[in-house]
């Protein structure tokens, strides 16, 4: 029976193929405010402004290309059952080959009912304009989890990181909850990767290991040494 890798990504593996994080250094996300782009207060106010900004999100998503972190982890299913659990709402995971990805924030090219939150729809395009609306008559909005609004899917990624054989953070400043309180639910004695420039700040335990390096090196780093120990 394989071994279970769990990893829990964000936005710094995207960064790494050119997709801007959530939040830059002056706050910002593209130039907009948090708070006018990404809340449901936004959405009620403008949303138009809202749909635009995930619109160009989209395109921006559709330009990028997987990078080396996204395809070690794709590779590691070849030794190993995988399951990513995700604060990317881009879909460059799934394109490097990944065939198992929890997205705790929603999916970009996907939209869902404005009122009906459980009617989602695979984008027939990459926008999503005012007016259309699903089968019920409502405004289609993003399928993206906002500022505020409940994560649907923790409860899953929660039983995942409690039967991890390995569990590795990729690219996550750990400070966007509930996302960064997966850690705690990792078994003692589970080695814990944790991969980034910044070393984030993470509870000491004695299975703690931090590769100070990008994704797109330290990811296949720790893969290499992962695949080592199930030949």
């Amino acid at each position: 029976m394989k071994k279970k890798i769990v990893a829990l990504t964000g936005a710094g593996i995207s960064a790494e193929s050119g997709l801007a994080t959530f939040r830059g250094s002056d706050g910002l996300w593209e130039g907009h405010r948090i708070e006018d782009v990404a809340t449901p207060e936004a959405w009620a106010r403008n949303p138009e402004l809202v749909l635009e900004f995930y619109n160009q999100r989209r395109a921006a998503a559709r330009a990028a290309q997987p990078n080396a972190g996204h395809l070690a982890l794709a590779a590691l299913e070849q030794d190993f059952e995988v399951v990513i659990v995700t604060q990317n709402v881009d879909d460059l995971h799934e394109r490097a080959g990944s065939s198992r990805v929890i997205h705790l924030h929603g999916q970009l090219f996907e939209s869902r009912s404005s009122y009906f939150e459980q009617l989602v729809y695979p984008m027939a395009s990459d926008r999503i304009e005012l007016g259309d609306l699903c089968e019920k008559g409502h405004q289609l909005r993003p399928n993206i989890v906002w500022f505020g609004e409940a994560v649907p899917l923790m409860e899953r990624a929660v039983q995942e990181a409690a039967t991890a054989d390995f569990f590795l953070v990729v690219g996550t400043s750990l400070q966007v909850y509930p996302a960064a309180g997966l850690v705690d639910f990792v078994r003692p004695g589970t080695p814990i990767y944790i991969i980034d420039p910044s070393r984030p700040p993470v509870a000491s335990r004695p299975d703690l290991h931090f590769i100070t390096e990008p994704g797109t090196t330290g990811v296949p780093k720790v893969a290499a040494e992962l695949m080592r120990t199930a030949s």
